[in-house]
């Protein structure tokens, strides 16, 4: 067997024994005159419910994980998505800068002890970190590079799921990184071009995957199960395939297309290879304009949120979308969000 087909299928069959319960895919867009969009799914077996929140800045935090927890001031508002309202899933803030948790079932943080000399940072609070601090890819890179802090997980309530995600963050110039934990140590990948992101396998192994299908043309063959690994190659040719184009209501559209194309299908999921589970909803943020698109499978419509209408400065107000009840909205909704109490990111029992 020649090289390349080996480690294919040594890749393919890597994603066949992974064992999460979330599957969700992430795409980058870049078009002219500083377009920028990131779409993603959240495929998850159970329900998961989400709400929209928006958070000024200034909000004072610590990292939920006893004494040494990391504490900062947020610099910057921020539009999320949670889930269960325990932790941000997804969003973006006042500078364009998104972030996105996918799992990643080959996950191994580092050992924490809450005594040590390390400070830590709940899970549940690792993309909201990114937002509160940065506006750029760079100076997040840059920052995470001298590791300050070490992440910590743990199961999600009332299941015996251990918490395992990877992390990845895009900006308004189109830059894009990776954030994993293998083997108890960071591993961060930064690139322009790294567009695409799933699940399992590691993200090293991802890109070599992608660059095995990209000697086959797209037109021609391209794989279509559920898969992470699938769904990978899908998104990284469809992104490059549609329109080139500043105008935003294409852009938009175009995107969508893509991250639909690469969601699973409501109601399917499968004991024998808990990876595949059903999309619950997807976003697409808008990084030139700071606009947050979102739609929900159990609602008809997709509806946006412009984050450039809310008051973000320290005397701004924490304000929900409620999504409980398959609410559902129209159009521009930022009037349709409430004050709000913010809930409580989980952290160590």
């Amino acid at each position: 067997m020649k090289k390349f087909p080996l480690i294919l299928f040594s890749l393919i069959l890597s994603v066949g024994l992974w064992n999460p319960s979330e599957a969700c895919t992430r795409v980058v867009y870049k078009g002219p005159q500083n377009t920028v969009l990131t779409a993603r799914s959240m495929d998850w077996r159970d329900e998961i419910p989400a709400n929209l929140w928006v958070f000024p800045k200034g909000i004072d935090r610590n990292g939920q994980t006893g004494p040494k927890s990391v504490k900062w001031t947020s610099k910057y508002g921020s539009l999320i998505s949670s889930s269960w309202d325990i932790a941000s899933a997804d969003g973006m803030n006042e500078k364009g800068l998104v972030a996105n948790m996918l799992w990643l079932g080959e996950s191994q943080y580092p050992k924490y002890d809450p005594k040590g000399g390390k400070k830590g940072l709940a899970v549940s609070l690792w993309a909201q970190y990114y937002l509160d601090n940065f506006a750029t890819v760079k100076e997040a890179v840059e920052f995470s590079r001298k590791e300050p802090f070490v992440v910590v997980s743990d199961y999600i309530p009332g299941t015996e799921r251990f918490t395992t995600v990877h992390l990845s963050i895009s900006d308004a110039s189109g830059d894009n990184a990776v954030f994993e934990y293998i083997n108890g140590k960071l591993v961060i990948h930064h690139d322009p071009s790294y567009t695409v992101m799933t699940n399992s396998p590691v993200f090293e192994e991802q890109l070599a995957l992608n660059n095995y299908w990209k000697g086959i043309p797209g037109t021609v063959m391209l794989p279509g199960t559920n898969r992470a690994a699938d769904r990978f190659v899908r998104a990284s040719y469809y992104v490059n395939a549609i329109p080139q184009t500043a105008d935003t209501r294409t852009a938009v559209a175009s995107v969508f297309s893509v991250i639909r194309n690469c969601s699973v299908p409501y109601g399917i999921t499968s004991a024998a290879e808990p990876n595949i589970s059903s999309t619950r909803w997807r976003s697409v943020s808008d990084q030139k304009n700071l606009v947050y698109y979102f739609e929900t499978v159990f609602t008809p419509n997709t509806f946006w949120v412009d984050l450039k209408d809310f008051d973000l400065s320290p005397k701004g107000k924490v304000m929900k979308l409620d999504l409980s009840n398959n609410h559902t909205y129209n159009g521009k909704s930022n009037t349709d969000f409430k004050e709000s109490t913010p809930f409580k990111f989980l952290g160590l029992n």
